[in-house]
């Protein structure tokens, strides 16, 4: 079982999930900071100066009532935009670069094509006709 272990971890394809999962995670944080510290003061000078993390409808009486915080799920919603972008991005940019490649591939000439084995063979048919008369 351990070797088992071993033989899957040592997989490309999961050293390359791992990377990708971290990185993922730091992207996370990155954008969550662009959006608290800066997208979302950005909108608050043109929505009169609102904080959407603070939008919030209590549920009861006092501090320690429930909340219905619509104002994170706003920030949650652009969070989820900037990262959908970013992702559409790098998926347009890995298309245009794989679509460039096969493009260079099939600009590369043919090497010319040498004669079919039936060819050779009717070739070789005929030198000896042509030998035996």
């Amino acid at each position: 079982m351990l070797n088992e272990f071993k033989q899957f971890i040592a997989r490309g394809n999961v050293m390359d999930m791992a990377v990708g999962i971290i990185m993922g995670a730091a992207f996370t944080a990155i954008v969550t900071s662009l959006v608290d510290d800066l997208v979302n003061p950005i909108i608050s000078l043109f929505v009169g100066g609102i904080d959407f993390s603070g939008m919030k409808i209590a549920l009861g009486e006092g501090e320690d009532a429930a909340a219905f915080n619509y104002g994170n799920f706003i920030n949650a919603i652009i969070k989820f935009v900037i990262i959908a972008w970013v992702v559409f991005l790098l998926v347009k940019g890995v298309n245009r670069l794989s679509e460039s490649v096969k493009e260079e591939e099939e600009q590369k000439p043919e090497e010319p094509k040498g004669p079919t084995q039936e060819e050779l063979l009717m070739e070789i048919r005929d030198t000896l006709k042509a030998q035996s008369t």
